[in-house]
């Protein structure tokens, strides 16, 4: 996969994360069964706000299920749940170990999520 491939790669995802409606999103929910352990990105939508967060995972489902969930309830329980949801791209396979990271970087780079601490920077 050449650079140009993921920067367009990048764009579809970023597109797909934050064009769908958000009607179609995901609700939150404590258990999130209905998320696929796929690898994949994902972005925690405000419906007036936009994009508060983006991440990447390998397991989807167990990225939710585990440690994230604290950091997620913290700040999400500031908000009434019936206005965040998320939006979910799902990867059914990764080509090169680097590809997801590259694709999340570019997208943090264009989209500059609020609740995103530090993003990374383009490698070189």
């Amino acid at each position: 996969m050449t650079n140009d491939d993921i920067k367009a790669e990048a764009r579809a995802i970023l597109d797909a994360l934050a064009f769908t409606p958000f009607d179609n999103c995901r609700l939150l929910s404590r258990e999130f069964d209905d998320i696929s352990n796929y690898p994949g990105l994902y972005a925690v939508r405000h419906c007036r706000e936009g994009l508060l967060y983006i991440g990447k995972s390998k397991n989807l489902r167990d990225r939710f299920r585990a440690g994230h969930k604290a950091f997620l309830w913290s700040w999400l329980a500031r908000y009434d749940p019936n206005e965040v949801r998320i939006a979910i791209f799902e990867l059914e396979r990764i080509t090169r170990l680097g590809v997801l990271f590259e694709l999340e970087t570019l997208i943090l780079q264009a989209t500059k999520p609020p609740y995103n601490v530090s993003i990374p920077r383009e490698k070189q």
